[in-house]
């Protein structure tokens, strides 16, 4: 089999993506109000500018209650305009956009956002010190009719992809974990009923968009966590969801935002930059012993993931998208050459919008990010290399700050 080359052209459903690199998403932080600024088009129009095949603009909620925090994004009339200024921004420069739309279930913030969150199982979020709410029937059936509705909307604003969030302890995540979903009705206990719910999800977004854009999902391959999603469970759902037909592609992560974050990025713990955003009872809490337990320590590795995804890509025939420790153009080689199709990534941009031209030139043949993982609280303040631009970004009175 000829292995292709990173900046060979590659189909993504009805599109065709440039090169097979793909902007990771990565909650920028450039939302004041859930609406897109001038920050977040100019963010993404440097990227694409960069020289990636497609970049993901994250976290594109479908519902109010869906968000992480009040200032982020939510699919509605409102935000149209502003993301379709995106999109014709980033089409100017010859990339392809994706938006990761979802539902943050148990990982939203309740209290800012005003309303509870859900969840398969009521539990407590360490974020809003509130009880996240056992999500009923009725609102499973809003929360798939908001999916439908969000995915049409995302269309008309011109994305050519969409990045359905099945990962990180998110809403359609938390329905697969053992861990969260301890429900004892149609969608809890076995993995085909915590299956269905997501399955459900998958189904509607297709069958509202057709082959209009790109479908593709983010999957977590484990928690990370004794007792939530392992690999041998996702990958019995991952060929679920191939057989259902649904999806283009996979991008494959692990971690959960909510018990396990540092499961993803690996790395040092910006433990102090991290409790100086938070609100007083959570700055607290990270000082303990159980908030640096909840923020574990991995060391940083190239393809870091890579040994779990390749239990993927022997399972499954579809496209596949490699995420995790991505780099250098040594190991975005080594992933085509172990039959991923694309490969994704995140922290190397940030610091370096134009990496894929200088790789492509020759110019460099590695990211000069050093992993310290210091831009990971600088979504408070404007996602950023914090090393290149330590000030936190003029983005109007709200300014992403969790309340």
């Amino acid at each position: 089999m000829t292995v292709p080359a990173v900046f060979d052209p590659v189909v993504l459903g009805p599109r065709t993506l440039r090169n097979r690199v793909v902007k990771a998403a990565t909650f920028e932080g450039m939302t004041p109000g859930a609406l897109v600024s001038q920050a977040l088009v100019d963010f993404h129009t440097g990227i694409a500018r960069g020289g990636v095949g497609m970049t993901t603009v994250a976290y594109v909620a479908v519902a109010p209650e869906g968000r992480t925090h009040r200032d982020q994004v939510y699919l509605r009339e409102a935000a149209l305009p502003g993301l379709r200024r995106l999109t014709d921004a980033v089409h100017a420069e010859g990339a392809a956009v994706a938006a990761q739309i979802g539902h943050a279930g148990p990982v939203a913030n309740g209290r800012s956002n005003g309303v509870h969150a859900i969840a398969p199982s009521a539990m407590p979020s360490p974020l809003s010190m509130q009880m996240v709410r056992r999500a009923s029937e009725g609102d499973l059936a809003r929360v798939l009719r908001d999916y439908v509705s969000g995915a049409r909307l995302a269309v008309r604003a011109g994305f050519d992809a969409l990045e359905l969030h099945l990962g990180h302890g998110y809403l359609l995540s938390s329905f697969l974990s053992p861990n969260t979903n301890r429900r004892k009705d149609r969608y809890g206990g076995s993995l085909d009923n915590r299956a269905a719910f997501p399955r459900r999800v998958l189904r509607a977004v297709r069958d509202e968009v057709g082959d209009e854009v790109a479908v593709y999902a983010k999957l977590g391959m484990t928690d990370g966590i004794r007792g939530g999603l392992q690999v041998e469970e996702s990958l019995d759902f991952a060929s679920m969801v191939e057989g259902d037909g649904v999806l283009d592609a996979i991008q494959l992560s692990a971690g959960s935002s909510l018990m396990n974050p540092m499961y993803l990025f690996r790395g040092p713990v910006p433990l102090q930059e991290f409790a100086a955003q938070m609100p007083a009872p959570v700055r607290l809490g990270l000082r303990t012993p159980f908030g640096k337990g909840f923020l574990k320590e991995y060391p940083y590795e190239e393809a870091f993931l890579l040994p779990k995804a390749r239990l993927f890509r022997e399972r499954l025939a579809m496209p596949l998208m490699l995420l995790g420790g991505i780099s250098t153009l040594e190991t975005m080689e080594l992933a085509m050459a172990e039959g991923f199709d694309l490969v994704a990534l995140g922290r190397p941009l940030l610091r370096e919008p134009d990496l894929m031209n200088r790789l492509r030139s020759r110019e460099a043949t590695g990211a000069t990010c050093t992993h310290c993982n210091r831009c990971m609280p600088s979504i408070y303040t404007g996602t950023r290399c914090v090393l290149d631009h330590p000030e936190p970004l003029e983005l109007g009175p709200l300014n992403g700050v969790l309340a």
